[in-house]
């Protein structure tokens, strides 16, 4: 259950794709936890802003912006603003958590002789995993910035927003490193 989600794109009178006369106000986002794609309907009168971080359930008796979950979303489906707004949103989403993000780099393991998790993130190769595994003998990783000292990396979080993006579209192959299934 996602708690916040960060809106990618807000469409004050629906979708296109709507049918009948009354379109309700729609935003498109992605959950924070769980990093689903999501249909919400905002409240009348409430406008939400792409890039927001906004409630979903109420917390601490405050009442969130939007109405309800309208359903899950896949990929495709997002317009193209949103498109261009996930990629913003998830490297927010993912520097806000660094210690969830870095357990990967940290614990992640061999899935058999020739093939290490670390593979699945995209400009990771045998070279770069190697000298990830090498370095983290010497001691954990605390943020993404001890990660790309160490290792000269340029951006480890976009590798991980890279792989979360893969995971969003239907990346092929059968691991599922961040995204609920």
């Amino acid at each position: 259950m996602e708690n916040y989600v960060y809106v990618l794109d807000y469409l004050p009178s629906g979708r296109s794709t709507e049918h009948g006369y009354h379109r309700e106000p729609v935003a498109l986002a992605v959950g924070e936890s769980e990093l689903k794609l999501l249909e919400i309907l905002a409240k009348p009168g409430v406008a939400l802003t792409p890039g927001n971080r906004i409630a979903v359930v109420p917390l601490q008796g405050v009442a969130p912006p939007i109405d309800h979950v309208r359903r899950r979303l896949g990929y495709d489906e997002l317009t193209t603003s949103a498109r261009s707004e996930l990629t913003i949103a998830l490297e927010k989403l993912v520097l806000s958590d660094q210690a969830r993000f870095l357990r990967f780099f940290n614990e992640s393991e061999s899935v058999s002789r020739r093939f290490h998790l670390l593979e699945l993130l995209p400009g990771v190769g045998k070279k770069t995993m190697q000298s990830i595994l090498e370095e983290r003998k010497r001691g954990p990783f605390a943020s993404f910035a001890d990660l790309e000292s160490r290792l000269h990396l340029k951006g480890p979080q976009m590798l991980v927003v890279g792989r979360i993006e893969a995971e969003l579209q239907g990346v092929g192959d059968k691991y599922r490193l961040f995204v609920a299934p």
